[in-house]
C-alpha cells in the first residue's frame, strides 16, 4: 500500500498538469462560491506565483483545513448528488493535488465572521494558522509548483508558453461566465478585464478584439429539453484549426467531438475545406441528463441522448447562418496621416490645383449595333444610365442558368432560342438536365443600376447609397450547384475506352473494394486487379481522366478516416466540381445582357451568399466609405 504522501503526488498528477490546471481548478472554486469579481495574477508564467482573489462566500475558520484534505468537499454529500452536478466542482481533489506539489497561502473570511483565516501550507501539510483582517472572500497564493517534484518540473515549458496558458484558461471561464469580471494581470501588467455585466458579445469583444466580434452572428435555438445561445464566426471568417470553437455545457468548459461535428455540419457547402468555424456556444441540458464524471479535469462529458444535442447545435447554427446577410462588407485601409503640402521653390504661396473640367458626354448615336471599344462602350453606358433603372417587379422568373444539355436536334419547328447563358470556356456536353420542376424563384422588388465589369470578372452594381461587387463565377457556381443538388439526378459517368490502372496503398484499396457499391452511385466502377492495384472502367463524367486516380484516392483517403461516407456527402463534393467547371470563369468577357440575369439572381434570392467552396459572392463598399477615402467627410 502506497504511503499517503505517494499517494497524494499520483492525484496531483491526475488533476493538475500545470500552472493552468491550478488557475481552471481555483477559478472554478470561486464560481462555485458565488464570486462576483475574480482576479487572476502570475508571474514567471505561473511556477512561481499564481494568485486568485474573489469576492465570494468564503470558507468558515473550521473548514479551511479540512478543505485542503483529499475528497474534503462541500458541494456533494450522498450518492444521489452524482446524478444531478450543478457546481463546477465537486470530488474534493483539487486543493489537496495543488497544495501537495507547492506551497501554498490562504486567506478567507465570510460575511458574519468578525476576522478572516489565514494558513500556510507547504507540500499539503498545515504549517501556520491565524486570524487576520481582510475582505470577504477568499485569497489563495500558490508558490513554486512542483518544487517536489522534479520530474514534473522537467516537463513545464517557457514562462511564456505557460503563462499563454494561464491566460487561456481564464479566458474559457470568462466566456463561460459573463456575468462576473474577471481581470487578469501577467508579470505587472494587465492583460484582460472584462465587464461582467452579463452579456456574452460583451466577453467576447474584450477577449477576440473587434475585428472577430463583429464577424460573429448570434445563435438561439431550443430542441426538446437542449437549448444553445451564443455565437458563431461567418463562413468568410472561418480559422485553420479548431481551437476557437468554445463549448459550455451547464457553464462547463467542455471537449466534445459531437459537438464540432454538429457545427460543421451546419457549415456544409459553405466554408472551403481544411477550414473551420469559430463559435462560443452554450448548450444547457437537465442536470440529470449530462454525465461529467468522466474525465478528473473535468472537460469531457457525455450526454443521454446525443441526438437531441447534435440536431439543437446543427439546426440552430444553419438557422442563424440562413438569417445573415451574405453581403461582406470591403476593408478599406485606415485614413493615412495628413501630409504638408510640397513648399515651392520659388518661395511663393503654394496654390493648389484646379480641379480639371470635367469632359463632356458623348452624344447618344442609334448605331446600337456597331462594334465598338471598351472606352466607347462606357461612355455609351453612362449616357443611357443617367435616368435610374425602375425597380424589377415581382414576378415569376425561368431559372436559366442551366448546365448544357446533351440533347438530339429537334425538329426545326420545336426549335426554341434559349436565352445566352454567361459565357463558359468549354461546355459540359456530358451532363444532361430536365427541365427545372422545382418551384420559380420570385423576383423581389430590388432597385439597381449596373455599371459594368472590372477585370472581367467583377460586376460592379450600384444599389442605393452602396456599391456591389459581384463575383460572376462564385455567384454562376452557386447557382448552378444549388439546381444541380434540388433535382437530385443520378451523376453520370462515362465508360472508358482504355481503363485505368490506379495504385493506391493497400488500405485504400481495400476501402475502395469494400464500397463498390457507394461508388457506383458516384460513377465509378472498379475491379480489383491485385496487390493495391485497381482497375477503373468507368468514372463521373466531368472528372477529366487525368484526375481520375486523385480522385478515387481522395475517396479511398474520406473511407479511411471516416469522413463524409454517406452518399450525399460524396455526391456534394462532385457537384462542387461538375458546377465549377461549368460555371463561367473568371477573365472571360460577359455579354451585358448576361450580367444583368445574373445580377437579377443574386440580387433576389437570399440563399446565393457563398460559393460551395465559402467564398463570398458579394462585397459591399459604401459611400461613406468612398468619401472617407476621397476625404469629402
Amino acid at each position: 500500500q502506497l504511503s499517503a504522501h505517494v499517494a497524494d503526488l499520483i492525484a496531483a498528477g491526475e488533476v493538475v498538469e500545470r500552472p493552468a490546471s491550478v488557475v481552471k481548478e481555483l477559478i472554478e472554486n470561486a464560481i462555485d462560491a458565488g464570486a462576483k469579481n475574480i482576479t487572476v495574477e502570475i508571474q514567471n508564467g505561473g511556477m512561481t506565483f499564481l494568485r486568485v482573489t474573489d469576492d465570494g462566500c468564503g470558507i468558515a475558520d473550521e473548514d479551511a483545513e479540512t478543505a485542503f484534505l483529499r475528497h474534503a468537499t462541500s458541494k456533494i454529500r450522498k450518492q444521489e448528488d452524482l446524478e444531478a452536478i450543478h457546481t463546477l466542482g465537486f470530488r474534493g481533489e483539487a486543493l489537496a493535488a495543488t497544495a501537495a506539489v507547492s506551497h501554498i497561502d490562504l486567506i478567507t473570511k465570510t460575511a458574519d465572521a468578525p476576522l478572516g483565516t489565514s494558513l500556510h501550507l507547504d507540500g499539503g501539510v498545515v504549517t501556520e494558522h491565524e486570524q487576520v483582517g481582510c475582505p470577504n472572500g477568499t485569497t489563495i497564493l500558490v508558490r513554486n509548483l512542483f518544487y517536489n517534484t522534479p520530474a514534473r518540473m522537467k516537463f513545464m515549458k517557457r514562462d511564456a508558453t505557460e503563462g499563454s496558458a494561464v491566460f487561456s484558461a481564464v479566458q474559457k471561464q470568462a466566456m463561460a461566465h459573463p456575468e462576473i469580471s474577471f481581470r487578469f494581470i501577467k508579470d505587472g501588467t494587465q492583460e484582460l478585464h472584462t465587464a461582467g455585466d452579463g452579456e456574452l458579445m460583451s466577453a467576447i469583444y474584450a477577449i477576440f478584439g473587434r475585428n472577430d466580434a463583429q464577424n460573429m452572428l448570434p445563435v438561439q435555438s431550443h430542441w426538446e429539453k437542449t437549448s444553445i445561445s451564443g455565437f458563431v464566426s461567418r463562413p468568410t471568417a472561418t480559422r485553420g484549426t479548431r481551437a476557437y470553437q468554445q463549448f459550455y455545457v451547464n457553464g462547463r468548459y467542455v471537449k466534445n467531438r459531437l459537438l464540432s461535428s454538429a457545427l460543421e455540419e451546419a457549415y456544409k457547402n459553405q466554408i472551403m475545406v481544411g477550414r473551420f468555424p469559430a463559435c462560443v456556444l452554450h448548450i444547457t441540458v437537465p442536470e440529470t441528463s449530462v454525465d461529467v464524471n468522466v474525465h478528473p479535469a473535468k472537460t469531457e462529458v457525455k450526454f443521454l441522448s446525443e441526438k437531441d444535442v447534435f440536431d439543437c447545435i446543427h439546426y440552430g447554427v444553419l438557422s442563424a447562418l440562413n438569417k445573415a446577410s451574405g453581403r461582406v462588407a470591403m476593408e478599406l485601409p485606415k485614413k493615412p496621416a495628413a501630409q504638408n503640402p510640397p513648399l515651392p521653390v520659388s518661395g511663393k504661396p503654394y496654390t493648389p490645383p484646379k480641379p480639371a473640367t470635367p469632359p463632356a458626354k458623348p452624344v447618344l448615336k442609334q448605331d446600337f449595333f456597331r462594334t465598338m471599344s471598351a472606352e466607347e462602350y462606357r461612355s455609351l453606358q453612362t449616357v443611357l444610365d443617367d435616368k435610374p433603372a425602375a425597380p424589377v417587379k415581382k414576378e415569376t422568373v425561368k431559372a436559366f442558368y442551366d448546365l448544357p444539355a446533351k440533347t438530339e436536334a429537334p425538329a426545326p419547328a420545336k426549335i426554341e432560342a434559349p436565352a445566352p447563358m454567361i459565357a463558359a470556356p468549354a461546355p459540359v456536353q456530358s451532363v444532361q438536365l430536365r427541365e427545372p420542376e422545382q418551384q420559380a424563384l420570385p423576383m423581389e422588388e430590388v432597385s439597381y443600376r449596373i455599371i459594368g465589369e472590372a477585370f472581367d470578372t467583377y460586376i460592379i452594381v450600384e444599389q442605393g447609397k452602396t456599391l456591389l461587387l459581384i463575383d460572376k463565377h462564385a455567384a454562376h457556381e452557386r447557382i448552378l450547384f444549388e439546381k444541380l443538388k434540388a433535382q437530385k439526378l443520378e451523376i453520370m459517368s462515362q465508360v472508358l475506352l482504355e481503363p485505368i490502372l490506379c495504385s493506391l496503398a493497400k488500405e485504400e484499396a481495400a476501402a475502395v473494394l469494400e464500397n463498390t457499391a457507394l461508388l457506383e452511385k458516384l460513377g465509378y466502377f472498379c475491379e480489383d486487379f491485385g496487390d493495391g492495384t485497381v482497375i477503373l472502367r468507368r468514372i463521373p463524367a466531368d472528372i477529366l481522366i487525368s484526375d481520375a486516380e486523385a480522385s478515387l484516392s481522395a475517396l479511398a483517403g474520406q473511407l479511411l478516416s471516416g469522413k463524409q461516407t454517406s452518399l450525399d456527402s460524396v455526391r456534394d463534393e462532385l457537384l462542387h466540381t461538375i458546377a465549377c467547371k461549368a460555371a463561367t470563369k473568371a477573365g472571360y468577357h460577359s455579354e451585358p445582357r448576361d450580367r444583368e440575369r445574373l445580377v437579377q439572381e443574386v440580387l433576389s434570392r437570399d440563399d446565393l451568399k457563398y460559393c460551395p467552396h465559402g467564398r463570398p459572392i458579394c462585397i459591399t463598399l459604401s459611400e461613406k466609405q468612398l468619401e472617407k477615402q476621397f476625404k469629402r467627410v
